[in-house]
Formats: structure tokens, C-alpha cells, sequence
């Protein structure tokens, strides 16, 4: 049943199969933990109590964090949503267990001055390597679309003409992005260099002269090192120009609604957390600039 349900999840739900796979890790685990084998999992035999005491297990003796021990029983939890679905069980045991509350981070994001110096490069690019590393990272902090997003562009989803960018999101959720005059000009820049024909928008040269495209790994990398230079932040990757486009715009008087839609969040919930980053600095603002506002 546990392959059945990985199979509906990846070609009706249309999970990535980053999600699947995390899936199947966190389910065989849970068969580890009952001494079975995956294909001999049985969900009628076990009950609450089962489930209550792998999740103490993953805490306590495995010592995982309680964030991996929520993804597994949501992992759980769909498995048998599933299975009540299919009437392979008449109740969902996992229905009322709850997962271990987790603390959420704020958001990290770079501040405009790192921003500014990250883009000074884009002047001194000449050749395809640098003027597409810089495209990168102009991108990213004007739309804030995701990693996975942005490799899975093709030159038909890119509309010059009236500014905009068409991307899928999670479970290939299609939504168009605008795009400014900056950005127009760095593309038709980058396309210029590139030539027409590509196996995807953004491209990189293999060692033997051949072309692909460019993959997650490389993507990572350009982003790293190059917001490495300018940022003190500990981490540098492409997500945390999401959270910095995100984080500008609403610093600017862009509206929550606004966000959500470009950032293509399903839940508004998922977007609020930004305007608590905001009031963080408007509180560390305020501390530092009005003379009564700590003890002396």
C-alpha cells in the first residue's frame, strides 16, 4: 500500500519527486521503527499508541528535531488519508494525534545596501558566465521565485514584450510574474550572448564544450558566492533573496494580497510572517533611535 500511495501522490497530486521521496523515507522509517518491512506493513494492525510512541522514539531516542518529527507524521497522517480514501480502513488513527509544536524563525533577508553592492557586478559583465550569474541574481530579488522555479524556465515563458514571466510553482501551480525595464534589458542582454536555441532558459557550458541546463547545485553555488561577498548573514542561498524580495516589497507599501500572489503562496498565513520581520525592525528602530525607549 505504501507504493500505491507514493504513486498517487506523485502522478495525481503531482508531488515533486523531491516530496515523494521524503515521503517514502519518513514511512519506511516508521516501518523500521515496527519491525516490519515495507511491503508487509499492515495498517490494521496497529493503532494511536503505536504512533504516539514513534514519535516519542524520534524525539528522545533518535533525537531528531521536532520539525523532522512533524514533517513524518504529516507524512503519516496523508498515508492515511489516503488509505481512508481507498476504504483500506474505515478510521484514521492519526487523526487526532498531534505533531510537537515547532518555534518559527523569522525570515532572513539582505539589506538593500548588500543588494546594491551584490548588482554593481552587472556593469562589468561581458561575457555569458557573468552576465547570466548577474541575470541570477537580478531575477531572483525581482520576482522572488523559487530555486526549482527558476531552472524549470524556458525562453516561451519569458514574454518581453509585456514584461512578464510565467512560472510553475509547487504541483506545476502556474502564475505570471511582472518584470521591469532593468530586468528586460538583462535578459534580452543575456539572450543575445546565449543564441536562440537552449535546453532551458539559463544554460552552462560542460567541461567537454556541450551545453545543459543549468542544474539546482551550479544555481546554488552562483548565489552563495556572490551574496557571500557583500552579506554577514550566515546564509546565503537563493531562498533568502525570496524572503528579501518579499521583505522589500512590503517595506515599499506593497499590500499582503500582492505578495501572496507573486510569491505564490497558497496560504496568506504562509505570507504574514514577513510583516513580523518588518515590525521586528521597526521595533529595533525604535529602541535605537527614541531616547526612552530602553532603561539607562
Amino acid at each position: 500500500m505504501i507504493n500505491r500511495f507514493l504513486e498517487y501522490i506523485a502522478v495525481e497530486k503531482k508531488y515533486s519527486p523531491r516530496t515523494v521521496d521524503t515521503y517514502r523515507d519518513d514511512l519506511y522509517g516508521f516501518c523500521r521503527f515496527l519491525g516490519v518491512k515495507p511491503e508487509a506493513f499492515d495498517p490494521k494492525a496497529i493503532d494511536e499508541s503505536d504512533v504516539k510512541t514513534w514519535i516519542v522514539d524520534m524525539l528522545e531516542k533518535d533525537n531528531y528535531s521536532k520539525r523532522t518529527v512533524k514533517q513524518c507524521l504529516s507524512a503519516l497522517k496523508s498515508f492515511y488519508k489516503f488509505l481512508l480514501r481507498v476504504k483500506v480502513v474505515d478510521r484514521d488513527i492519526t487523526r487526532l494525534i498531534e505533531a510537537p509544536k515547532v518555534d518559527k524563525p523569522l525570515p532572513v533577508f539582505f539589506k538593500p545596501s548588500e543588494m546594491q553592492e551584490a548588482l554593481q557586478y552587472e556593469a562589468q559583465a561581458d561575457d555569458l558566465t557573468s552576465v547570466r550569474d548577474c541575470l541570477i541574481i537580478e531575477m531572483l530579488y525581482q520576482t522572488g521565485m523559487r530555486r526549482a522555479e527558476m531552472l524549470g524556465l524556458q525562453d516561451s515563458d519569458i514574454d518581453l514584450t509585456t514584461g512578464q514571466i510565467r512560472v510553475f510553482g509547487k504541483r506545476r501551480k502556474e502564475r505570471i510574474i511582472p518584470i521591469g525595464e532593468r530586468l528586460i534589458e538583462l535578459i534580452r542582454n543575456y539572450m543575445a550572448l546565449r543564441g536562440d536555441y537552449a535546453p532551458a532558459f539559463f544554460i552552462k557550458q560542460r567541461r567537454d564544450g556541450t551545453i545543459a541546463p543549468l542544474d539546482k547545485t551550479m544555481l546554488y553555488h552562483i548565489v552563495c558566492s556572490r551574496m557571500g561577498e557583500v552579506s554577514t548573514l550566515r546564509k546565503h542561498s537563493p531562498h533568502v533573496l525570496r524572503h528579501t524580495f518579499a521583505t522589500t516589497m512590503l517595506d515599499n507599501g506593497a499590500d499582503i494580497r500582492t505578495i501572496q500572489q507573486l510569491l505564490g503562496h497558497a496560504s496568506l498565513a504562509a505570507t504574514q510572517v514577513y510583516t513580523h520581520t518588518t515590525f521586528e525592525q521597526i521595533r529595533n528602530t525604535y529602541n535605537h533611535a527614541h531616547p526612552r525607549a530602553t532603561k539607562h
